[in-house]
């Protein structure tokens, strides 16, 4: 049912990961957002990359602006009443463009954002060629976005992808200054191994750590379990949905383009029914009648 943001979504992700690892799946649109909300997930993740393949049909390059960023979690936060919280990418610009994004990004309901060092436009985390902007302007940006926040709880977690750049050392580096510049937690990028993830824990044994378990990528396949063993506090799994969703939407259209007919895979489909279950029709029929 369509409903106000929850109040201080932050301070519910904060009160989650106080008392175990948070699972977020990864959402691109307000319909993923309530399928992952229906299924039971305590809290969401909003990929930059997913919305922007599935918004605009183009790669993680930047160009999906903050408004149609901002807008597509605004929806999702107005179905999925969990903590959700997104990629902003680079921030959307120099420190004056990362209030804007924190004014915007709060404004949406999200319980926080992530900002990531890396020069515009970025590109994935787990693709090579990457360029880092130094830490200092890293640093300039994070104090900008802590300066930003009307809600203390609103978490801003600092991305860095020095781990493919400069190394495993510089990348914990970074997030020290990281936190130092007002950071609440801290994502490493593109970690290649449970060792490496082991090592970041270690080197910032008490800030909150989020971990990336996107497939086919530098990371191997990692349990959320076993990042809780290893001291994580959240964990996304950004991009599965999407990827599992369009081999299925692929095969379909091929299907009905070879033979002209949807009947084979009737029984694949979720029912007419089943949709209006999910997205609560009776209850804004209900609604509307209390209403009028």
């Amino acid at each position: 049912m369509i409903q106000p943001p929850l109040v201080s979504p932050g301070q519910v992700l904060r009160d989650q990961f106080s008392n175990g690892i948070v699972v977020m799946p990864g959402a691109f649109s307000a319909l993923s957002a309530l399928s992952a909300y229906k299924q039971g997930a305590k809290a969401i993740y909003m990929s930059g990359g997913a919305m922007t393949n599935s918004v605009l049909g183009v790669p993680d390059i930047a160009l999906m602006t903050l408004n149609e960023m901002s807008g597509v979690a605004a929806q999702a936060c107005q179905v999925a009443p969990v903590p959700i919280i997104s990629d902003a990418d680079t921030g959307f610009g120099d420190a004056f463009n990362v209030v804007r994004t924190v004014i915007e990004f709060e404004r949406a309901g999200l319980a926080g954002l992530h900002l990531e060092d890396q020069v515009s436009p970025k590109r994935c985390g787990h693709l090579d060629g990457k360029e880092l902007i130094p830490t200092a302007q890293m640093e300039s940006k994070l104090r900008a976005a802590v300066s930003a926040k009307r809600d203390p709880s609103f978490v801003v977690i600092a991305r860095t992808d020095a781990r493919g750049v400069e190394g495993l050392g510089a990348a914990i580096d970074r997030a020290k200054a990281y936190v130092q510049a007002g950071a609440d937690a801290i994502f490493p990028e593109g970690l290649a191994s449970e060792e490496e993830f082991a090592a970041f824990r270690k080197g910032l044994p008490e800030v909150p750590l989020l971990a990336n378990m996107t497939e086919f990528g530098k990371t191997p396949l990692i349990s959320a379990s076993r990042f809780a063993g290893l001291g994580y506090q959240m964990v996304i799994f950004p991009v599965s949905a999407m990827r599992i969703m369009l081999k299925a939407i692929d095969e379909f259209y091929a299907g009905l383009l070879e033979t002209g007919t949807q009947a084979e895979w009737i029984d694949r489909m979720r029912t007419r029914q089943e949709l209006y279950e999910l997205i609560d029709y009776p209850a804004f029929s209900n609604q509307d009648e209390d209403w009028s």
